[in-house]
């Protein structure tokens, strides 16, 4: 049976829902507009932002300058004990062997040639490691300034190590086959009766990128913590200003 209070309850109740429903469109909509500022704010830097990744990379690239040119001469490798490189842990026994029968000028060899090898390749490097540095994205520059005395230096590697060693590998491997560092190596393995087992699982021209790589970041993180620590080292204003204050 028709009632007029039925109606007007049934009213109230259609007004009820649909404004529930407006206001929950609402919301959504507005939770949709802050998640999209918020997108646009990671997306793009502000000025200082902006201003942190220039003077992070001046850094790094006066860095790497400053370590290819330290790393890339005669006993740039080979006299400094921090980034020496030594022999291999895989061939470290029959290194041993090998002195042990009078064959140590041959090991000795082996390592000389490798840090020659280094040295030599390096300078090549320059022009890899800035094209690395042009294409580097920091994605938090405000946390890399605020991250330690290196915390650059290990982002850029971090980010960058795998281009790195793959445009290095072939400079490196030229080197060791122009210095005779393959040919010396491959004389040590004849040397003992577990060499060919060692031959078919080392790779020494990954061995010697990674340490040559290693020992030139090594030298850039010195660099870096240096500029951070001494004003006299922020010779630029946008260094002064970036690091100045830090």
């Amino acid at each position: 049976m028709y009632s007029p209070r039925n109606s007007v309850r049934a009213l109230l109740l259609i007004t009820v829902m649909t404004l529930y429903s407006t206001i929950s469109t609402l919301s959504q909509s507005d939770a949709a507009a802050k998640s999209g500022t918020t997108e646009n704010r990671h997306q793009v830097s502000d000025p200082d932002d902006v201003k942190v990744i220039s003077g992070l990379k001046q850094a790094l690239e006066i860095g790497s300058t400053k370590a290819i040119a330290q790393t890339g001469k005669h006993d740039g490798f080979l006299q400094n004990e921090a980034i020496r490189i030594l022999l291999p842990p895989k061939l470290q026994a029959i290194g041993k062997s090998m002195r042990m029968l009078g064959k140590g000028d041959e090991v000795d060899e082996l390592e000389i040639g490798m840090n020659r090898a280094a040295e030599d390749a390096t300078p090549q490097a320059k022009p890899i490691f800035l094209a690395s540095l042009k294409n580097l994205v920091f994605r938090d520059p405000q946390l890399v300034l605020t991250g330690g005395d290196t915390a650059a230096t290990e982002y850029f590697r971090r980010s960058s190590s795998a281009d790195l060693e793959a445009a290095f590998t072939p400079i490196i491997h030229h080197a060791m086959e122009r210095l005779g560092v393959i040919k010396q190596y491959k004389h040590v393995l004849k040397s003992d009766p577990g060499g060919n087992a060692i031959a078919n699982e080392f790779d020494l021209d990954k061995y010697v990128v990674e340490q040559t790589l290693d020992g030139i970041f090594d030298v850039i993180a010195s660099e870096e913590s240096n500029i951070r620590r001494e004003p006299s080292a922020q010779n630029s204003d946008l260094l002064k200003e970036v690091f100045g204050g830090k």
